[in-house]
């Protein structure tokens, strides 16, 4: 599959908060709430201090989106890029979509000589995307994830 990555534009706010809502569904069984997505989504779309959206696409139509938020590191004096909100059409899956998503942010984060190191999460039971992740050459960290949630 032939797939243009470009960075995410407001004309793309339907689609990223559709693959959005998918992606809670399909990885946690959360049904997220449409108003609430679109405002997150315009927010990252209007501020890229909030974060970056690219999307892959195939004859013009979105077939793949990635986010990236940005975490100050204070031991390296640089930036970590998370990777969030990661999603591919289901029809699009395993074509080389997340790939040519995952290569795309490598690359222009080796070109900023302020971001250090990409990081994302992952499901525990997901071992699908996890050999994605190592076929990538991450690798996993020693850290467990906590949160408190709500507020």
């Amino acid at each position: 599959m032939a797939v243009t990555i470009r960075e995410a534009n407001l004309a793309d706010a339907p689609v990223i908060c559709e693959y959005n809502r998918r992606l809670a569904q399909e990885s946690e069984g959360k049904t997220l709430e449409p108003a609430i997505v679109a405002k997150g989504v315009a927010a990252v779309l209007s501020d890229a201090a909030k974060g970056r959206y690219f999307v892959a696409e195939e004859h013009q139509e979105v077939v793949g989106q990635i986010m990236i938020a940005r975490e100050w590191s204070d031991w390296r004096n640089a930036w970590m890029w998370w990777i969030e909100s990661v999603y591919v059409r289901q029809d699009s899956r395993r074509q080389g979509v997340f790939r040519a998503l995952y290569e795309h942010v490598y690359r222009t984060a080796r070109a900023d000589p302020t971001v250090v190191g990409l990081r994302l999460y992952v499901e525990k039971n997901n071992q699908a995307a996890q050999q994605t992740y190592l076929s990538l050459g991450m690798s996993p960290m020693n850290f467990h994830l906590f949160h408190k949630f709500p507020l």
